[in-house]
């Protein structure tokens, strides 16, 4: 009786929501952007592990500011975003990133960010109504000229310039829905949450003047799923000026928070297949690094796996620098550093075949491998990198032109962000 009535209260919260959520298409009064701004020096970085709503400003003294103030119709920034409490990763970084290159570029930015709770489903929606309710046209007199939404459900605030940077949408609701590393399909109200998440994200995403995706992969689901055009916006892994080579090792580096979506328990398997002395370093945060370490042990291959855990920056970059290559096996992957990372180290990139935005930049036998995701054949790409290190050599070095002409820049992100803006 109990789960009944969880259920039907489920089943009324998403109704209740669904009728509220329309009612917010909130049409903001234009005239909040004539009131005048005032002065800040409050110079805060953003820190994941600081609060939900943190904060960075430029001085009004800067350079490019000054020479710009005269025509410059867009000053003052919001990015929103959501914040899982005590987790940093990838996205924290991104979000950083976009801060600093809005500052250096003259901006006064900030960080709005909500915690964000998706068990049980219901809390979804109501982190959504939060965005809805929020009213980001001004703060403290001080007009907010353009907001920039990079997760759902920041994404759906509502704003008269409003422009998008999708790291990626709720991915349990899209392409991993009915995955090993799906936990939405499972729950008695899944699919009606689902059809809920698609509906909002149709609804609130094309009220952005602009759409960018983080990759060329995240575009294609936009697409795919919700008939929305966005245009791939790509940008620097936050390593990059630190990155450098150096001596091929006899180990394939990969480094990424241990999970069940990044697949590490792959390449731990598939050491036992080798038939060449390589080995495999595993680093990143994880819970259960207890459980990795007894996948290493009943496959029997404790000699040739190390799972590091945490590392410092610096160890980390050793790391990348003194590798055979670098492996990085995610189930359809947003975008990822790790494979940029590894180019800008000048090592070969083995990827799975299956990992999204984790391929894009590696084509099959120039700058790295490209394998199914099956322990057996890993195995071989892992012992064609040993066997013939001269060509694992030089599809690295092959990565680092790569990237390098590409020319991933902040700039070009800021540039494209603002005129998107209007």
């Amino acid at each position: 009786m109990y789960r009944i009535r969880r259920i039907l209260n489920l089943k009324s919260q998403i109704l209740l929501i669904a009728f509220i959520l329309p009612i917010l298409s909130i049409h903001v009064n234009s005239s909040s952007r004539n009131r005048p701004a005032t002065s800040s020096a409050r110079g805060r970085a953003f820190s994941s592990r600081r609060g939900f709503v943190v904060s960075c400003q430029c001085s009004d003294n800067s350079p490019l500011l000054r020479s710009r103030r005269a025509s410059m119709t867009i000053r003052n920034i919001l990015i929103c975003t959501t914040q899982v409490p005590f987790t940093a990763g990838g996205a924290e970084s991104h979000v950083a990133g976009l801060l600093d290159a809005f500052v250096e570029a003259g901006y006064n930015a900030e960080v709005v960010a909500l915690p964000f709770k998706w068990y049980p489903p219901s809390e979804i929606m109501r982190g959504a109504l939060a965005w809805r309710l929020l009213d980001l046209t001004e703060a403290n007199g001080k007009a907010v000229d353009l907001v920039v939404g990079m997760k759902f459900p920041a994404y759906t605030v509502a704003h008269p310039r409003k422009v998008l940077w999708i790291m990626h949408q709720y991915r349990a609701a899209y392409n991993l829905w009915g995955t090993p590393f799906d936990d939405l399909s499972t729950h008695p109200e899944g699919a009606r949450m689902r059809d809920w998440i698609r509906h909002c994200d149709a609804r609130f995403i094309p009220e952005a003047r602009k759409v960018f995706a983080n990759s060329r992969t995240v575009a294609e689901r936009l697409r795919l799923y919700n008939g929305i055009e966005s245009e791939p916006l790509y940008h620097p892994p936050p390593r990059a000026a630190s990155l450098r080579a150096g001596e091929q090792g006899d180990y394939v580096f990969y480094p990424s928070r241990l999970e069940a979506q990044k697949r590490q328990e792959l390449l731990i398997e598939a050491l036992k297949y080798v038939r060449t002395p390589v080995r495999a370093v595993l680093a990143g945060s994880t819970r259960e690094r207890g459980r990795y370490e007894s996948l290493v042990k009943r496959h029997g291959v404790g000699g040739r796996v190390r799972v590091r855990g945490f590392v410092s920056e610096g160890e980390l970059i050793k790391l990348y620098s003194g590798a055979l290559g670098v492996c990085y096996l995610p189930f359809d992957e947003d975008y990822g550093y790790v494979t940029l990372e590894g180019m800008l180290s000048s090592k070969p990139v083995v990827v799975a075949r299956d990992g999204g935005g984790a391929t894009e930049f590696v084509e099959h036998g120039s700058e790295g491998l490209v394998a199914d995701p099956d322990p057996r054949a890993l195995a071989e790409a892992l012992d064609s990198l040993y066997s013939d290190r001269k060509r694992a050599r030089r599809m690295g070095e092959r990565g680092r032109e790569k990237l390098l002409a590409l020319n991933l820049s902040w700039r070009n992100v800021v540039e494209k962000i603002i005129s998107a803006a209007g």
